[in-house]
């Protein structure tokens, strides 16, 4: 159960600073870097209890490679977006609800989003699983950038999410709209399968 909360606390904190930074449309470049932040802080501090994942995406990526247990997944994904979910409700309260964007090429807005979930999963499943990196100390800031990075690269084509569990949270906050979710679940999800193969492939001899 500790897991499960800590899967739940990370998640929340994560899309709590979205919603309070992209809301209110801070000038220049915060939201980006107080979301990487937020994930950055929040991975060192549940990873040695949960994995942190928060994220369904990176919670299958790393089940595909085998180093999370096959009847954690449900549970991780459940608290993911129930955390997602608080954290928007409490946004709503707090700052309000945004203006949904509009995504202006479905295929485009799947390819930014595929590319930057595989690039997130990838790198998670490198600096947090592989024997190499056993121990490191800069897991967290790793994971943190990757995300940050995405949402300079591409937030204004796709939203930035990179997380079906995000894409929900900003859906409830009007970010995006809802009819648009599906094209963050499916690359998303996309993503973080490809990565887990890639993993493999690269890295034939880790398990």
């Amino acid at each position: 159960m500790n897991k499960y909360l800590v899967e739940f606390i990370g998640t929340f904190f994560l899309v709590l600073t979205i919603g309070c930074t992209v809301i209110p449309a801070s000038a220049g470049v915060i939201a980006p870097l107080a979301i990487g932040a937020a994930l950055m802080v929040m991975v060192f501090a549940g990873g040695h209890i949960s994995g942190a994942h928060y994220n369904p995406a990176v919670t299958i990526a790393v089940c595909l490679r085998g180093k999370c247990d096959t009847k954690d997944v449900v549970p991780y994904i459940v608290a993911q977006i129930v955390g997602a979910a608080a954290a928007a409700a409490v946004v709503g309260y707090l700052v309000g609800q945004g203006k949904p964007m509009e995504i202006a090429s479905v295929p485009k807005a799947l390819v930014a989003e595929f590319l930057f979930t595989f690039a997130l999963a990838y790198v998670v499943l490198n600096v947090a699983t592989a024997k190499a990196s056993v121990n490191n100390s800069f897991y967290g800031l790793a994971i943190g950038m990757t995300v940050m990075a995405g949402a300079f690269a591409v937030g204004g084509i796709s939203g930035g999410a990179f997380n079906p569990a995000v894409a929900v949270g900003v859906a409830m906050m009007k970010l995006v709209e809802f009819k648009d979710i599906w094209i963050h679940v499916v690359a998303d999800v996309a993503g973080g399968v490809v990565a887990a193969m890639a993993f493999k492939a690269v890295s034939p001899d880790d398990n």
